[in-house]
């Protein structure tokens, strides 16, 4: 079993930055291709951004392009999502997500293939 919990989230203002962290535990990162969703009260999961296990491709959603990194030190077993020029719209919570696939699958993106998933980190961007 692998265990993931999210850090980071907080409170900022529009135009400002957060790092979230996902520390697993449990089994190596190193296998697992490694993705951030969001998801708000009474809306779906959505795919925001995923890595390769490799760290060698990232992808993300066309809502964060440009604003948002993500990042993966297997040595640490943590996976990093850097959001830059923050919105009120990126405010939601944040999930951590592990597929044992070694390519990031459309499955992923839909969430269907999602083997492990963390419990959230909420992000509140105040305008």
């Amino acid at each position: 079993q692998l265990q993931l919990v999210e850090s980071g989230g907080g409170l900022v203002q529009a135009g400002e930055s957060l790092r979230l962290s996902c520390v697993a535990s449990g089994r190596a990162l190193a296998t697992y291709t490694m993705g951030w969703f969001r998801q708000g009260p009474g809306t779906e999961r959505v795919w925001v951004a995923a890595i390769t296990p490799s760290g060698l491709r990232s992808y993300y959603a066309d809502s964060v392009k440009g604003r948002f990194t993500i990042s993966r030190d297997n040595v640490k077993n943590t996976v990093y999502l850097q959001m830059d020029n923050l919105t009120p719209e990126d405010s939601t919570n944040y999930y951590c997500a592990a597929d044992d696939e070694n390519y990031f699958s459309n499955d992923f993106r839909i969430g269907l293939g999602v083997d492990y998933w963390g419990k959230g980190t909420l992000v509140t961007v105040s305008t």
